[in-house]
């Protein structure tokens, strides 16, 4: 009688009208009926339980709680408006069950039983883990062809294996705390950077959205956020050259036809508008007219709905490079440098522009290193120079990012090394030009 009392209030609050959920003290009468005794605990009073009833199956479910009570004291608990003052607290955390039930039945669109037990108990499940989906992510960069985001996305899930040393991951395995030792693991004992640490970490914390708008688990169990595990934002090293530092190595004289062509590519991208490495050799002969070259972003190609074209009209110097190191003059469709393949595999393609890089980068950076250039230099670099030095030629945040093809005026800013001293100074002096 008590659990039917108290089920009618809790009803009518459910927002799932196919679903009641009630607190349900088992005095014993069905066990009576049979000719049973009612379930008691070792102090002799009666166990209570939350109980989901379906009636579209006509299905009900008792889970157990930790509370027990006397006729008597769930009577006291439930019927008066104020309770006893040693029962305020059980009823409140009993409040809380139902609020949390409550809101679980009501968040699933097709309610069953199995779906609820994991959301309201975060009962694990066997399939979709952590790794199921790293599969479902990287299968899904892979058919856009984001090869590399991909791999990004396994590098991170082996990384984090090898630090949870067991095959699978579960989500709740995944504490604060347990992240928290796997950002030492990265820093310790694998000698990674803060930076490679929080790319990681967003993949994963990307994995646990979406098993949490799959409702495979329950948002209770996510460990990002105020107040949880913070994800390390360490602050953008300035990958920009000095005025006097392109000055030397744009009329500096390599020592090797490697370091040459190494030179060219990365004055190339610079005096591109910052173009990146893949976007230059995914170049095709339709995207040059002999004056300007039109492309979209490979990084923003698949990824978003506003793909603006970029347009850059090369200096004499560029031009010359794509005359010398490519075939601007081809087919419409060929590329208009011979590294990559169009028969290629997306594989193969990310393999050959990775080992483009790569060996461009060594040589480049011994080119450097001979004229005096002591920084770590990288076709980063180019990117962030034009970038900057554009900047400091007056032109306007806003005008930049237009040019390198940033949707955010934010991660512009990011790519600026900031005003030299000199301009500092003058800026200075002269307030007082009237």
């Amino acid at each position: 009688m008590l659990a039917q009392q108290f089920k009618a209030e809790i009803t009518m609050a459910n927002t799932n009208d196919e679903v009641s959920i009630t607190i349900y003290c088992n005095t014993g009468k069905k066990a009576r009926k049979k000719g049973k005794e009612a379930r008691k605990d070792k102090n002799g009073k009666y166990k209570v339980a939350l109980q989901v009833y379906f009636r579209p199956l006509k299905k009900r479910k008792y889970y157990a709680t930790k509370f027990s009570f006397t006729k008597k004291e769930f009577k006291s608990t439930w019927e008066t408006v104020k309770p006893r003052k040693e029962f305020k607290q059980d009823r409140k955390e009993l409040n809380a069950l139902l609020v949390k039930a409550d809101k679980v039945a009501g968040s699933l669109a097709n309610f069953n039983f199995e779906d609820f037990d994991r959301l309201m108990f975060n009962k694990r499940s066997t399939d979709k883990d952590v790794n199921f989906y790293y599969a479902k992510k990287i299968d899904a960069y892979r058919n856009k062809q984001s090869i590399s985001t991909s791999k990004g996305y396994e590098t991170a899930l082996k990384c984090l294996l090898r630090f949870h040393g067991k095959d699978h991951i579960n989500f709740l395995d995944v504490t604060i705390e347990w992240l928290d030792k796997f950002e030492n693991f990265c820093i310790d004992e694998e000698d990674k950077s803060l930076t490679t640490v929080g790319i990681y970490a967003r993949t994963l914390r990307t994995v646990f959205n979406d098993a949490i708008e799959d409702k495979t688990i329950s948002r209770d169990a996510y460990p990002f956020g105020k107040r949880k595990y913070q994800i390390p934002a360490p602050k953008n090293t300035k990958k920009a050259l000095a005025p006097e530092q392109l000055k030397v190595l744009f009329t500096g004289k390599p020592e090797t036809p490697e370091q040459e062509r190494a030179k060219a590519f990365w004055f190339l991208s610079y005096l591109c508008n910052g173009m990146n490495f893949k976007d230059i050799l995914q170049l095709s002969c339709k995207n040059f007219d002999g004056e300007k070259i039109e492309f979209i972003r490979a990084k923003t190609a698949k990824s978003t709905k506003d793909q603006s074209t970029i347009k850059v009209f090369p200096v004499p110097y560029a031009v010359e490079i794509l005359k010398k190191y490519g075939n601007p003059d081809g087919s419409p469709n060929d590329y208009i440098f011979n590294i990559l393949d169009r028969n290629q595999t997306p594989d193969e393609q990310y393999r050959k522009l990775k080992n483009f890089i790569r060996l461009n980068n060594q040589h480049f950076l011994r080119y450097a290193k001979t004229n005096g250039i002591k920084e770590k230099i990288s076709s980063y670099w180019a990117r962030h120079s034009f970038a900057t030095m554009a900047i400091r030629k007056g032109a306007s945040i806003e005008q930049v990012g237009e040019a390198v093809g940033h949707t955010n005026t934010k991660t512009t800013q990011g790519y600026f090394a900031g005003f030299e001293d000199k301009t500092k100074k003058e800026l200075g002096s002269n307030l007082l030009d009237f």
